[in-house]
């Protein structure tokens, strides 16, 4: 027991020293944001519909199980909201404020709870006019060594939030998503 008690104190002096490190590269940044895309056979309204559509989004993203809005008023800037999202198997509230609501081409978010941070998704019309790149940037903060951490999560969140847009893809071109 002495001996795994050590390697996790070591384990855990190892971590901050190599966040502190990562922090100072990052001069008081956020750690980076993950960037997703995806283009969808449909037009920028059609896609903006389902994206703004914010009690609806566990409908295509997979780890946000419900979502409440504080307000049931006009959606925009200031709008708060509350999901409930279970990732890596653990439950979490995430409180959220939209920071960008700019129908029908930018929604963004900025995460209140023990992970803050933001999102930023944008959508532009694909290549002649045809259909809809959808564009997310996610920077997830974690509580604790947080630049590790995001360095540590980037590629499985990559995963996820492309999983996501790829739900979405199919929900906005079909009607519905497989499961």
């Amino acid at each position: 027991m002495g001996r795994l008690l050590r390697a996790a104190l070591a384990g855990a002096a190892l971590a901050w020293i190599a966040d502190r490190i990562l922090a100072g590269r990052a001069a008081g940044a956020p750690p980076p944001p993950v960037h997703t895309s995806v283009r969808i056979h449909a037009p920028v309204e059609a896609v903006w519909d389902v994206l703004a559509d914010i009690e609806g989004q566990p409908r295509w993203m997979r780890d946000l199980k419900a979502v409440r809005l504080e307000d049931r008023g006009t959606i925009g800037v200031g709008t708060r909201a509350e999901g409930d999202v279970r990732i890596f198997g653990m439950a979490a509230l995430d409180p959220v404020t939209i920071t960008a609501f700019e129908p029908p081409r930018r929604f963004g978010i900025r995460h209140d709870g023990r992970f803050s941070g933001t999102g930023d998704i944008r959508l532009d019309p694909g290549p002649g006019g045809d259909g809809t790149i959808v564009r997310w940037s996610e920077t997830l903060v974690p509580p604790v060594v947080p630049h590790v951490a995001s360095w540590l999560l980037a590629p499985v969140l990559r995963r996820v939030f492309q999983a996501d847009l790829d739900r979405l893809r199919e929900l906005v071109e079909t009607g519905s998503v497989a499961d």
